[in-house]
C-alpha cells in the first residue's frame, strides 16, 4: 500500500533491547498527511536505524510511503502498526539511497505527548 503527503511531524525516536534476542533496536514514528478534499493524516514507523538513516525523512517533506500494516496483541487489546519499508520523494522517481545529497535538517514538530510524561508499559 502507499501512501503520498507532506510530513507534518516527526516524534522522537524510541530504542531499547529486545528480550527475546537481545539485540538493540531503534523505531521513529512520522506524521504525513494528503492533500485530499479533506484531507487525512497517517503516523507510520520506520523500524530500524539503518532505516531511520537510509530515508532521512524531513520536515516539509513531500512523500510516498510504502507501507504494511500488522497488528499486535497486549492485554486482551488490538494495536495497529503502520511500517513503511520504502520512502520516495515526489517527483525523485527513485527511492532514497545511501549517500544522496542530504538537505539541511528541518526543525521537527514537537509531539502532544512524549514517551517520559506517561509510564508506557507496552510490550511494542
Amino acid at each position: 500500500m502507499e501512501f503520498t503527503g507532506k510530513i507534518i511531524a516527526i516524534l522522537q525516536p524510541k530504542g531499547g533491547v529486545s528480550k527475546a534476542t537481545g539485540n538493540e533496536w531503534k523505531a521513529q514514528e512520522f506524521v504525513i498527511e494528503n492533500h485530499d478534499q479533506y484531507p487525512r493524516k497517517m503516523c507510520f514507523e520506520v523500524f530500524g536505524a539503518e532505516k531511520i538513516d537510509k530515508f532521512n525523512i524531513q520536515m516539509g517533506e513531500e512523500l510516498t510511503v510504502s507501507f504494511d500494516i500488522d497488528s499486535n496483541q497486549w492485554q486482551d487489546r488490538w494495536f495497529n502498526r503502520i511500517r513503511a519499508w520504502k520512502v520516495e520523494r515526489v517527483g525523485a522517481g527513485a527511492p532514497m539511497a545511501p549517500g544522496a545529497p542530504v538537505p539541511p535538517p528541518a526543525p521537527s514538530a514537537t509531539p502532544a505527548f512524549t514517551p517520559g510524561d506517561v509510564k508506557d508499559d507496552l510490550p511494542f
